[in-house]
């Protein structure tokens, strides 16, 4: 799991560091930034082994039961050796969620050009399918994906992780429906491109707690919708 550079959700997370002690208070989140980042030798080894187990063991007993304690049994570490890393379970979940972010967000980095935000609907239609459809893969193919996934959105602390990735990827997407199409009212495209954004993970856990459903249905219904609204601003 390659560590990610500096982000919109690393950065949101150290807004999230309580100014004194969070014992006794009851509005104190806790802090979401490691401890420390080893670059090198052992210590790294024991950094990636904490969260490669972290990320297998959320996968197998979800969030509720999901501890550090469980983490330090599993990796053959004392709880000492993981807070000198991590000061506490939300701090794993963070990276985890942010690496996750990051590979995400890279689709859809290379994704938003101009070039393609000035197909015609049917392509556009079809790339945004392929782009959905590449985030699930993504999303599923990395250890303990579709859980980190529900966290980011079910576990409060993380909220403002989740929010400023998004903010962060659907500017992306109003820079570059801007440069394809000037004269768009750009407070509308604004809107267009969060909304895009928020539909599309909304989608995707749709798929994943109602695994009876037909993602390419799914899918290809989404990116009507997304595609359809495109165009409809093109024309603003």
């Amino acid at each position: 799991m390659p560590r990610s550079a500096d982000s919109p959700a690393r950065r949101a997370a150290a807004k999230t560091r309580p100014s004194g002690p969070s014992k006794g208070t009851a509005d104190a989140r806790p802090d979401l930034r490691p401890k420390a980042v080893p670059r090198q030798g052992r210590a790294l080894e024991t950094y990636e082994r904490i969260l490669g187990v972290a990320a297998d063991l959320l996968g197998e007993v979800g969030v509720e039961r999901w501890s550090t304690n469980l983490v330090c049994e599993r990796a053959g570490l004392t709880p000492p050796a993981l807070y000198r890393y991590f000061p506490n379970k939300y701090a794993l979940l963070h990276e985890l969620g942010e690496r996750l972010m990051a590979v995400q967000n890279q689709l859809l980095e290379t994704w938003a050009t101009p070039e393609t935000l000035a197909q015609p609907r049917a392509k556009l239609e079809a790339s945004v399918m392929d782009l959905f459809t590449q985030t699930v893969e993504v999303t599923v193919a990395a250890p303990a994906g579709v859980w980190i996934t529900r966290a980011l959105r079910a576990v409060p602390a993380l909220q403002e992780v989740r929010i400023a990735s998004h903010r962060h990827v659907s500017g992306i997407i109003e820079q570059a429906f801007m440069a394809a199409h000037p004269h768009a009212e750009r407070a509308d495209v604004q809107i267009f491109a969060r909304l895009a954004i928020e539909a599309a993970y909304a989608t995707q856990e749709m798929l994943f707690d109602d695994p009876g459903l037909d993602p390419m249905v799914v899918g290809r219904m989404l990116a009507s919708m997304i595609a359809g609204e495109a165009v409809k601003l093109r024309k603003s």
